[in-house]
């Protein structure tokens, strides 16, 4: 299940080394703007992932530029892709979408656009759009699933349900473009056997990757306030690992797994601090793969 890293797929797709740049385009979420809620997802800081060239005051071209800098000192011949990641990347105008997506496809050395959404906004002439696209670039639409149970969804003030998120992944696959999902694991009544339920659904769904990472509770968010008053139990790093052993096993192998863990900043984290880095908790993982299925 992880002979073939991420990056290792990128540069077979297209043949070299690549690296995502982080966008903020400046978009928002209708869970935030009132159309479908307010507030937001309850687990939600962008703080925890945006990089620092990654500002809304700074346009599309300028924050790949700057990403580029970073990036290129330690690999000069990398490309890049653009990676419209906070917020709803198609929650806009289409036309104001099209012309974000031109605009970081015109910036040297960028090969191709990774766009993070939501299953609700996916406008079909931007679909179309996209399908167009998929056709002159490399491409990946990247749905925020967080959860295959409707309960959850709605205790997250996530304001889509997962029948959308279906729907959505199946008309976006059916369109012959890559299709990513992001999911998270460790919501209060995330038992075992309610996340094994869950991964053979999203097992069933035409994904091209699937990202999974830990429940973290964020300081500054809604979440962290319930935390702080009704404090829940977090899985400790043996048990998610072993959560993530089980998990994945119900998941076809063409299906690529891009990552199994985050970390967010040590001064934003309140739960769980298991002071390890990625790479220290993908070894353990692996161990703990390579152990069970020998």
């Amino acid at each position: 299940m992880l002979s073939l890293t991420y990056g290792e797929w990128l540069r077979q797709q297209l043949g070299c080394k690549v690296q995502k740049i982080a966008l903020n385009a400046g978009f928002t979420c209708p869970n935030r703007d009132g159309r479908v809620g307010h507030g937001g997802c309850t687990y939600c800081n962008n703080q925890t992932f945006n990089p620092g060239y990654c500002a809304t005051q700074k346009s599309v071209t300028q924050q790949l530029e700057e990403g580029k800098a970073f990036f290129s000192r330690k690999y000069p011949d990398m490309k890049y892709l653009a990676y419209f990641q906070a917020y709803t990347n198609t929650y806009a105008a289409v036309e104001h979408c099209i012309a974000l997506y031109e605009e970081a496809l015109a910036v040297p050395d960028v090969v191709g656009l990774v766009i993070a959404t939501r299953p609700d906004c996916m406008p079909s002439a931007l679909l179309d759009y996209l399908t167009q696209l998929n056709q002159r670039t490399f491409l990946i639409v990247e749905y925020g699933v967080e959860s295959a149970s409707d309960d959850t969804l709605r205790w997250i003030n996530r304001g889509h349900t997962w029948q959308q998120s279906v729907e959505a992944i199946h008309e976006t696959a059916g369109r012959g473009i890559r299709v990513g999902a992001h999911l998270i694991l460790g919501f209060p009544g995330d038992t075992r056997e309610e996340l094994i339920r869950q991964a053979r659904l999203v097992a069933s769904l035409p994904l091209t990757t699937l990202k999974l990472h830990q429940l973290q509770v964020i300081r500054g968010t809604r979440m962290a306030l319930e935390y702080e008053r009704h404090p829940w139990s977090m899985p400790t790093v043996e048990e998610y690992i072993q959560l993530v052993r089980d998990y994945v096993r119900q998941l076809p192998p063409t299906m690529l797994l891009e990552r199994f863990v985050s970390s967010s900043p040590a001064e934003l984290l309140l739960a769980p601090k298991w002071g390890l880095k990625n790479h220290e908790f993908m070894d353990l993982l692996r161990k703990s793969l390579s152990t069970s299925w020998t």
